[in-house]
C-alpha cells in the first residue's frame, strides 16, 4: 500500500473507538470495542495495517489507555485534541446514514443516533492527525 495510515483511538471508560485512517482520507476500518479489549484490538489492527503511528484522543479515559498502549506497542503514540469530536461524529454519522422520509426535513439536533459513535470519533482523530501533518501542527487540531 502506497498510502500511509494511522490507527486512531477514541478512548473511553467503558468502550473505545478504533479506526484505521489513510493519509488520503480513506477509512480502512472502524469499530467500537469494550475498554478491556482495547490493547488486543489495537495490536490486531496494527498487525493488519502496519500504521506509521497510533493516535489517541486526549480526553476521557486517555491517560490509562495511553499508558497501557505505550507498554504494549512498539509504535509512536501521538496525542490528538478531542475537542468537539462528539458533535462532529454525530454529523458524520448522519452524512453516512441520511435520515429518510419526513425526518430529513427536521433539524438534526432533534435526533439521537441509534448507536454509539466512538468509532466515528476515532476516524475524526485520525483525520486530525493527517491534517496536522500537512499544516505542521502534529494533528492537534
Amino acid at each position: 500500500m502506497n498510502d500511509g495510515c494511522v490507527v486512531a483511538v477514541d478512548p473511553g471508560l467503558s468502550k473505545c473507538g478504533v479506526a484505521t485512517v489513510c493519509e488520503s482520507g480513506a477509512v480502512l476500518d472502524q469499530c467500537i470495542v469494550p475498554r478491556c479489549d482495547l490493547v488486543a484490538s489495537v495490536l490486531n489492527t496494527v498487525a493488519r495495517h502496519c500504521p506509521v503511528a497510533v493516535v489517541i484522543g486526549d480526553r476521557t479515559g486517555s491517560r490509562d489507555a495511553r499508558l497501557e498502549l505505550e507498554k504494549a506497542l512498539q509504535h509512536l503514540l501521538v496525542l490528538v485534541e478531542e475537542h468537539e469530536t462528539t458533535m462532529l461524529s454525530r454529523a458524520r454519522y448522519y452524512r453516512d446514514h441520511p435520515r429518510r422520509g419526513l425526518a430529513r426535513f427536521l433539524p438534526e439536533g432533534l435526533f439521537t443516533p441509534p448507536r454509539a459513535l466512538d468509532d466515528y470519533a476515532a476516524v475524526i482523530l485520525g483525520e486530525r492527525y493527517w491534517a496536522g501533518k500537512r499544516t505542521g501542527t502534529q494533528g492537534t487540531g
